[in-house]
């Protein structure tokens, strides 16, 4: 939950995962729309899916590898998360480079590359850390050192390299360039994209929705549909902008209230309904815009 995510919003659900998922086989077991349906509003829905089939592998399996190599096979686990996992649950001689230890990283060796092409380099530099018998000894513990230290004072600005235990070792301190390390590549405009979102209520407060298909975006999420899924009195509820990581989205939402949704049709309460935060923002849009038909 915590890739691409800050800790305060990861809370809460983490919270309503454990009181619905409180060991692995329970998760395992548990339909991949319910996790979804526990997901939605945290962005990045693959990680769901490979949250749920990781679940489902470590069950098989009876328990996790004990090796990086065996992390790395399981679904959704990349080299940040299988060394992170390896060194602190396993105690493996490892290093998770997170944005911390890049930064932190960049500086001690003063490595000005801009990032993202830099970013190979940075992961060799870091492997010299543990080459010290201490981080070899706690590799758990020295990564959260690591951790903590660029989080505290070796931060991305105004870093306090006057109190930091390894300003006597850091180059970029040294040439006074600590502060715009680790250097950017300017980012290309975000493209954007446009579509339309259809909210079609019934006089019992539930909205029809569609599912979205297991791959892409939005993979397996509850959604509104992007056509009219009938010919109604579709009301425009105004437009709401989403921003993905790779494009930004601009929705217009139409609005309509029928007595009874379609036989079979999949629905759920309007208030309640487990959506992304990009359909919650076009259904609220439309409620708003339906609460205003005379």
């Amino acid at each position: 939950m915590l890739q691409q995510t800050q800790v305060t919003t990861v809370l809460p659900y983490y919270a309503r995962f454990l009181a619905a998922y409180p060991r692995i086989e329970d998760l395992a077991a548990a339909p991949l729309e319910d996790v979804l349906g526990l997901w939605a509003g945290l962005g990045y829905y693959a990680r769901a899916r490979n949250f749920h089939a990781c679940a489902q592998t470590v069950a098989r399996q009876g328990g996790f590898p004990a090796s990086v190599a065996g992390l790395r096979a399981l679904p959704g686990i990349g080299p940040y998360t299988a060394n992170a996992i390896g060194a602190i649950a396993f105690g493996l001689p490892v290093l998770p480079v997170d944005g911390n230890i890049e930064r932190i990283t960049a500086r001690i060796f003063a490595l000005t590359a801009p990032l993202p092409r830099a970013r190979a380099d940075i992961a060799r530099a870091a492997e010299n850390f543990m080459q010290d018998k201490a981080a070899r000894a706690a590799p758990g513990d020295f990564a959260q050192a690591l951790f903590d230290l660029g989080a505290t004072l070796c931060t991305p600005r105004n870093p306090t390299c006057e109190i930091c235990p390894w300003r006597a070792h850091c180059a970029a301190r040294a040439q006074n360039i600590a502060a715009s390390l680790p250097a950017r590549a300017k980012k290309p405009p975000r493209p954007h994209r446009d579509g339309t979102a259809y909210v079609l209520m019934d006089a019992q407060g539930d909205v029809l929705l569609i599912r979205r298909p297991p791959h892409g975006l939005l993979g397996g999420m509850l959604a509104l549909p992007e056509v009219p899924p009938l010919h109604a009195g579709w009301r425009e509820a105004g437009a709401i902008q989403h921003v993905f990581t790779h494009f930004s989205l601009n929705l217009q939402v139409r609005a309509a209230r029928v007595t009874a949704l379609p036989a079979g049709s999949l629905r759920a309460a309007a208030a309640t309904a487990p959506l992304p935060s990009v359909m919650r923002k076009a259904l609220d849009a439309g409620r708003r815009a339906l609460d205003d038909t005379p």
